[in-house]
């Protein structure tokens, strides 16, 4: 078993991210602790952060206070609803957050059950739950939980499975090591024949790759350049060069690995799955939300792009099963992007949302960004800091900076000597 933790300051992103796949039919409440458990199964965001903000002080100084792991098991521990929830509950307490509000949830949405909590990182009183070697005590919980159930271990695991690769957070802090957890993984278990290919896969993560082509001193040169993107799909830091994070994701490495990844799809037959699952979830889909659930019930994802006018000019899909990236022309004419543009491209629930890449960050998470305080070690209240998000950032107004009368400063009069 493995557990993803990740801390931030977004709590309703935590929950909203949960409830897309409550209501997409791909996961469920399996558990909860001080807050409302709706009998029906139903859930509903406002109301949970409402049950959440009672054991919330007015005020604390934790700047992420969020709390949400994800507990994998082995895609080959089958475990009950029942089971899942007391390894849930009984992580919690040995973790030291038995006696903090927390919601237990069961995903269906990678062909492989698994289990997220969302709970908080301050107490009624405002203080901190203690975090100390807080990854090496989930380790320790989760191999006592390994041997108490029967489980597969998690060693090796890492290296095998897509699931533990996790979307960049642009708020979370040290983004080169998020885009080292992905794109290294990533690039050499997944097949793609393009850097296209590549390019979508990566977007799926919240992360931009570009080209460099050029000429230096005489010399030819290319390279890569990797960056943050934002729930709006806006680059966010400074680009960082490929260099940065080892040959592996450079591109020569990567031309090479196309290279091999389309003589692995050629034979050993890999887009027969994606073809098969594409074909049966485009006959009888009425929309494009109908159309992507059949998919994902498959573990695929679908990329389109759009222009301003929303458009379709181009089809990718990720088969997460085959680790397979193949753009619609591969699979044939009938799933080539003016095919699904003549479907999908004109629906009123497109023109609803903005002309822009379709991407995983959109199921994942339903974040948007965050207003940063000017002091962050000040004492942050309830609304400032789980609220964020919703809280317009204060524009700026050159001119009106410009009628304000700057204050000279008074020169000090030295005496002595002066050099």
């Amino acid at each position: 078993m493995v557990a993803k933790i990740n801390i931030g300051s977004n709590l309703y992103g935590a929950l909203a991210y949960n409830q897309e796949k409550v209501d997409e039919g791909l996961g469920k409440i399996l558990g909860a602790n001080l807050v409302f458990e709706p009998a029906d199964g139903r859930f509903n965001v406002a109301e949970c952060m409402d049950d959440f903000m009672q054991f919330v002080p007015a005020h604390f100084r934790t700047e992420k206070p969020v709390f949400h792991v994800s507990l994998n098991p082995h895609p080959d521990d089958r475990l009950t609803d029942d089971q899942l929830t007391d390894i849930g509950r009984e992580y919690m307490e040995r973790l030291g957050y038995g006696n903090q509000p927390y919601l237990i949830f069961k995903h269906e949405d990678i062909g492989r059950e698994h289990i997220h909590i969302v709970s908080l990182r301050v107490d009624s009183e405002g203080k901190k739950i203690d975090g100390y070697k807080e990854h090496e005590r989930s380790k320790e919980i989760t191999e006592h939980l390994e041997r108490k159930y029967n489980l597969n271990p998690a060693e090796g695991q890492k290296r095998t499975e897509q699931w533990e690769l996790t979307p960049v957070d642009a708020s979370g802090g040290d983004l080169k090591k998020q885009i080292a957890s992905v794109i290294k993984p990533l690039a050499s278990m997944y097949h793609f024949q393009s850097m296209g290919e590549y390019k979508a896969v990566l977007s799926l993560y919240n992360i931009n790759v570009e080209e460099l082509k050029g000429e230096a001193k005489g010399k030819p040169y290319r390279g890569l350049l990797y960056s943050v993107m934002d729930s709006d799909g806006n680059k966010v830091g400074n680009p960082l060069k490929s260099s940065i994070f080892g040959k592996s994701v450079g591109y020569d490495e990567l031309e090479k690995h196309m290279a091999k990844s389309a003589e692995r799809i050629k034979t050993k037959n890999l887009k027969t799955h994606t073809l098969k699952a594409v074909s049966e979830a485009k006959q009888g889909s009425l929309s494009e939300s109908e159309f992507r659930a059949k998919l994902r019930q498959q573990s695929i994802d679908v990329l389109f792009r759009r222009n301003d006018e929303g458009r379709i000019y181009g089809t990718t899909f990720i088969d997460h099963t085959t680790r397979t990236i193949l753009n619609g022309s591969r699979l044939g004419k009938e799933y080539s992007a003016n095919v699904f543009n003549d479907l999908y491209g004109g629906k009123q629930e497109q023109a609803q949302a903005p002309a822009k890449d379709t991407r995983l960050s959109d199921i994942y998470t339903n974040v948007q960004p965050e207003t940063k305080h000017e002091d962050s070690h000040t004492t942050n209240n309830v609304t400032s800091g789980l609220f964020s998000i919703l809280t317009p950032e204060p524009e700026n107004h050159p001119k009106d900076e410009m009628l304000l009368p700057r204050r000279r400063k008074k020169k000090k009069r030295r005496y002595g000597r002066q050099m």
